[in-house]
């Protein structure tokens, strides 16, 4: 009896063990859980739409050469100052020729023109009628001479007689001047003037320096412009 009901109670746990095992098959997915798959995000495209047209590259810019520093214009030579002294000039002071003239009011007109094309060559002192004129330095009277142009002239020469000094357009001449005579510096020799072909109007002493050739010709030599060296000139008493 007892082995029976052995064989019973073995015979249903088998069954019931068959029946498990084909339920399980048949809901095997459904009763073993699964883990879930991660999803992978993919980085997104970097790449343009179709559509948009990439703007095209533009090449560095490369500067142009350097145009080589041109050469440095050759110096143009400067004249010299109106106030510096000639070459050549009389290397002892004058004296200014006209009484209460001051350096500071003198006119270089040297270069400038008379009659059209002749440069002057000579300053033109202004000063009333009958002004003293005296001598700019030490010398001898070479010639008293009255010209269609100059009027009353005064020709001297320095004691080296390298140069020569000219006095034009006289009223008169001083008491006492000759040809010859030796004059000191600041001797009176004549007076303002207009005569030759000044401007009555305009009275002026037309002062003049030449340096002479080896003939020693009172009427010609090399003009020097008195300008500069009556800037510095005194003034006689």
């Amino acid at each position: 009896m007892i082995a029976r009901l052995w064989f019973f109670v073995a015979g249903v746990l088998v069954g019931a063990a068959a029946v498990t095992f084909f339920v399980m098959r048949y809901y095997d997915v459904r009763l073993v859980p699964t883990r879930p798959v991660p999803v992978v995000a993919t980085a997104p495209t970097t790449s343009p739409p179709s559509s948009i047209v990439a703007p095209p590259r533009t090449p560095s810019a490369t500067p142009p050469p350097s145009a080589p520093n041109p050469a440095p214009a050759p110096a143009t030579p400067v004249p010299p100052p109106a106030t510096s002294v000639p070459a050549g000039a009389p290397a002892s002071a004058l004296l200014m020729p006209v009484q209460g003239v001051q350096p500071s009011e003198l006119v270089d007109t040297f270069n400038q023109t008379r009659g059209g094309t002749r440069i002057h060559e000579a300053l033109d002192i202004m000063a009333p009628r009958g002004r003293e004129v005296v001598a700019v330095s030490d010398g001898k009277v070479v010639k008293l001479f009255n010209s269609k142009q100059g009027g009353l002239t005064v020709y001297q020469f320095d004691p080296s007689e390298r140069y020569a000094y000219y006095y034009a357009h006289l009223d008169r001449y001083a008491a006492g001047l000759t040809e010859g005579k030796t004059l000191k510096r600041g001797e009176l020799i004549g007076y303002v003037g207009s005569t030759g072909n000044a401007n009555p109007d305009a009275p002026h002493l037309h002062f003049a320096i030449f340096e002479l050739g080896p003939e020693k010709r009172w009427w010609e030599g090399r003009p020097i412009n008195p300008y500069p060296l009556l800037r510095g000139a005194a003034v006689p008493n």
